[in-house]
């Protein structure tokens, strides 16, 4: 019998609730927060360090006054009786989701129907978790964005991890400067559920066309879905030639679902706004559609994406606001040039940069972690360790191209008087 203290024990009072057991699998807290934790304790041994933070992907340009105007407008008009509305569509207003599929989508297809507005990729990622259950099998690229492999440890999709951080029951495909970071899909074994990010977070890797194809390919011949994350599309140079989106394949509509954010393209990280497309070709093996069961879980878990920053959003995809918005991704883009010339400029081996805003950086021998720590503590610069995002990432750093210029080449300048 399962004893509980009494109420007259306040300081070790417990309920009679059984934790979930998938929360004790998890290794340490989510990679982020650990890395604001020791963000926190620098400054509390350097009070008066100028710190500066090329870890956490979070923006830091403006977001255009076109963008900003709308959602204002929108906002004051909540104030008056003709312009107030409470609840929205759980899918999102239509004139968004109009406007993703025409003009994120031109050509591929993408119907308004097939479009559900969030508040975020990262959140899609979760319900689409929730939506696969428990008993099915992933694979991820390795390294990877980490919510792909916690929310599947959270759903009881995976044994323990090991001690080189693996999860029992998550198949890995590695993605490595040796294999041009695109696994070899004729030693992956056949899982229910890939997840893929291209451009890819951390590696800064996109995919090539043919690359997708054989993804593709390789998901129709087994019977898979790929959740393809294209969060970072807007970084890839028309002139690279490799895709934006999963739909630009052949065969795609029948075995992938997309998401995207708003978050680095527009600097909406707290603004909150995403998408995901699930089109309706993609069935389960029983004939149903995908679809039906993921507007469900809208429906059951969301009440929609903020209708002030569904407004934003709108204005992002107009002529103006694409234009305005283009220019601030340019930023980024050459904080990341700079970044990867001063890399090399010491002799580092350096991928993406190019059509990504991460510079993923090798550091043979070492351990990523004892890699951050050194650097924070002689540069006061916060990068992330690459083991954070997976057992592949060990031996690099992360370096995020978001800040603002000054600040990016402020860095620099530490980062070479360190390493030289």
């Amino acid at each position: 019998m399962r004893l509980t203290c009494t109420i007259s024990d306040p300081a070790s009072w417990r309920t009679s609730v059984l934790r979930n057991p998938n929360m004790e699998k998890l290794k340490k807290g989510y990679l982020f927060p650990e890395i604001g934790i020791k963000h926190e304790e620098h400054l509390k041994k350097y009070p008066h360090a100028k710190v500066i933070s090329l870890g956490i992907g979070d923006t830091t340009e403006p977001i255009p006054k076109i963008v900003t105007s709308a959602m204002a407008e929108y906002a004051l008009a909540l104030s008056t009786p003709e312009g107030y509305q409470g609840y929205g569509p759980e899918k999102g207003h239509k004139n968004l989701r109009k406007a993703i599929a025409d003009k994120v989508y031109s050509g591929m297809g993408i119907k308004e129907s097939e479009v559900f507005i969030s508040d975020g990729a990262q959140c899609d990622i979760a319900r689409l978790q929730m939506l696969f259950g428990s008993n099915v099998t992933i694979a991820v690229q390795d390294p990877t964005f980490p919510g792909y492999v916690d929310n599947g440890v959270i759903m009881g999709q995976t044994g323990k991890a090991d001690d080189g951080g693996k999860y029992a029951g998550i198949e890995y495909m590695r993605c490595a400067p040796e294999n041009a970071f695109f696994p070899d899909l004729s030693r992956v074994r056949r899982t229910d559920v890939i997840f893929f990010c291209s451009p890819n977070n951390p590696t800064g890797h996109v995919a090539s066309r043919e690359q997708l194809r054989q993804l593709v390919d390789f998901a129709r011949r087994n019977g898979s879905i790929v959740v393809f994350d294209s969060a970072y599309s807007s970084y890839v140079s028309a002139c690279s030639g490799a895709p934006r989106s999963i739909y630009e394949i052949p065969g795609a509509r029948e075995v992938a679902i997309e998401v995207s954010s708003f978050s680095k393209f527009a600097g909406f990280t707290g603004v909150r706004l995403g998408w995901a497309v699930v089109p309706d070709e993609l069935l389960y093996s029983d004939g149903s559609p995908v679809a039906r069961d993921f507007d469900r879980i809208v429906c059951t878990c969301f009440n929609g994406a903020s209708s002030i920053a569904q407004a934003g959003g709108l204005a992002c995809l107009s002529e103006e606001g694409s234009a305005a918005i283009q220019g601030v991704i340019g930023v980024y883009k050459e904080n990341a040039r700079v970044l990867v010339e001063t890399f090399e400029s010491l002799g580092k081996e350096v991928h993406g940069g190019a059509n990504s805003p991460y510079v993923w950086v090798r550091f043979p021998g070492r351990r990523s972690w004892d890699v951050f720590a050194e650097i924070l503590e002689k540069t006061h610069v916060i990068t992330v360790p690459g083991s954070g995002f997976g057992p592949g990432g060990e031996g690099f750093i992360r370096v995020s191209a978001f800040g603002s210029k000054d600040r990016v080449l402020e860095a620099c300048e530490r980062l070479k008087s360190f390493l030289a």
